[in-house]
Order: structure tokens, then sequence, then C-alpha cells
């Protein structure tokens, strides 16, 4: 009984890490979607969201109204900072080879992470991160945090939103026409230069709600908090088929799970090899991932 109830403990830590993995890994794989670039700034966009969050939370108060502010600041930074990197660091580049592309987003990377250091702001040094008070819930045998709840409730809300878009708003057609065949919508009246930077800019708002959420679960802030979180999605949306929006969210979960598994049963010093150990084997058994599609190319 206590095997079951500890099996049922650690699935809740990993729906919870899970989440905070989904939400950061559909910035990825939206993005490679449409540009066929991976982001690798997209993990610093999670640091920078989580430093809003945390200068707002700092000065209000960890109260749902102050928290509810947080999201609403960390999400439009983000975006706009997304939007400005798009236009002057990746747009330049949308011809050359994509190995341009990816030197130039671990440039902007550690952009990212030095600008952060040397801003007398910031700086180097940890922060503790404020947090709501942590209440648990007993639910029969199981013990859920609040903290748990509202990153699960919140990036399950955030991603029922982004489906809606998707596949349900005009902008989100635009973004699976131009993923199809960007020359073709682009001949159908579609700005694709317009809808690109809304894509980025979606990615980097799901990264600032990841960033407060993290946070929030792991209460302390630095320049570099973004790196594993940032490499874990990466992991996760190339899991789950790089490119597919119910992939990244399947591989967050997958990863998230494994992890928190790992930690229980085993060891906290195998979790990292344990999760890229995973893709190793999913990429052996299925190169494009586990809902990927594999895409011919005309010669």
């Amino acid at each position: 009984m206590e095997i079951a109830n500890m099996i049922v403990r650690q699935l809740v830590n990993g729906l919870s890490l899970g989440s905070m993995y989904a939400l950061i890994a559909l910035g990825y794989t939206m993005v490679y979607g449409i540009v066929k670039l991976i982001n690798f700034a997209h993990g610093d966009i999670l640091m920078v969201g989580a430093y809003c969050g945390f200068f707002i939370l700092t000065a209000w108060g960890t109260t749902p109204a102050a928290l509810t502010a947080a999201f609403l600041f960390s999400m439009i930074v983000c975006a706009l900072l997304a939007v400005v990197i798009e236009r002057f660091a990746y747009r330049p580049l949308r011809n050359a080879p994509r190995l341009n592309s990816l030197i130039t987003a671990i440039a902007v990377s550690l952009i990212l992470q030095n600008g952060a250091r040397v801003l007398p702001f910031i700086g180097p040094n940890p922060r503790q991160y404020p947090t709501p008070k942590n209440i648990s819930f007993d639910i029969g045998a199981i013990s859920v945090s609040n903290i748990q709840l509202i990153v699960i409730i919140s990036s399950a809300c955030l991603m029922i939103v982004l489906n809606y878009i998707i596949s349900r708003t005009k902008i989100g057609k635009a973004m699976r026409a131009v993923a199809f065949d960007m020359h073709a919508a682009s001949l159908m009246g579609i700005s694709v230069n317009k809808v690109i930077a809304f894509t980025f800019g979606l990615g980097s708002v799901l990264a600032a709600a990841g960033g407060i959420l993290y946070a929030t679960a792991y209460p302390q802030v630095e320049p570099v908090m973004g790196t594993m979180p940032g490499l874990k999605a990466f992991v996760a949306a190339v899991l789950g088929g790089i490119g597919s929006v119910p992939g990244a969210m399947f591989g967050g979960y997958i990863l998230g799970i494994a992890e928190t598994f790992t930690k229980g049963f085993l060891s906290s010093r195998f979790a990292d090899a344990i999760s890229f150990g995973i893709l190793i084997v999913i990429l052996l058994v299925k190169p494009t991932g586990i809902m990927g599609s594999r895409i011919r190319e005309k010669v």
C-alpha cells in the first residue's frame, strides 16, 4: 500500500514538472514547425519571464492579484523581446544555411544570460523567489500542494488556449498554412513575416508562464536558470516529435514523469541520464519522435 501511495505521489510530481516542460517545449516545436529553427535562446526567455515575475511579486506580494499581474507583465515583456529577436537576429538569416541560424540562436542565448548578469537590478547572484505559502491538500492518502495545483492547472489552461488559437482562429490557420508551405502561403496573401513574428511571440508567452511556474516550484532565480529547463524542454519536443504540438505536450509529460520516478525510486543523480537515455532510445526506434511524421523531400 505504501508503494502504491508513493507511486501516486511521484505521478503527481511528474505531472507538475512535465507541465512546465510541455509549456516550454511548445515554443521550440512551434518555431521549428514554421521556420525549421532550433531556438536555443528559448530557455533564456524563460529566465527573463521569471525575473519579470520576480520584480512584480517582490513589490506587490504573492496574492492572487499580484500573481496574475506577474503572469501578464512577464508574458508581454517576453513576447515583445521575442519579436525583437526574431526581427533583428533571425529574419535576416531566414534564407541562409541553417547552421548560421543555429549559431545565432546560441549567440542570442549567451547575450541574454550575460546581459542579465551585468544589469544592476539583476546581477550574477541567485535570488530567493517569492512564493505563496505552501498549503497541502490531502486527497485520500495523497498529499498535493497548492503550488503543484497552480502549476498543473495553469499549464493545462494555457495549453487549451494554445490549442484553440491554433485550430480555431484565423491567425492559427495562417500558422498552419505557413508551416505547411511558406511560399504558397505568401502567394495566397498571408503575411509570412507577421505570422512568424506572432509564432515567436506566442511561444515566448508560454515560456514566460513556464518561467514563473518553474521559479515558483523551485524558488530561486539566476541568469543561467533557463539553461537546463530549456534543454530538457528541447529534449521533450524532440521526444514527442519536433514540429508536433501534441507531441511536445506528450513529450513534456513523459520526461517529467520519468525524471520524478527516477528521483523517487533510484537516485536524483541518475535523473538527467535517464531523461536523455529515453530520448536516445526513442530516436533509435522512431527517429521522428513519438508523434512526429516523416517528411518527404523532393529531389
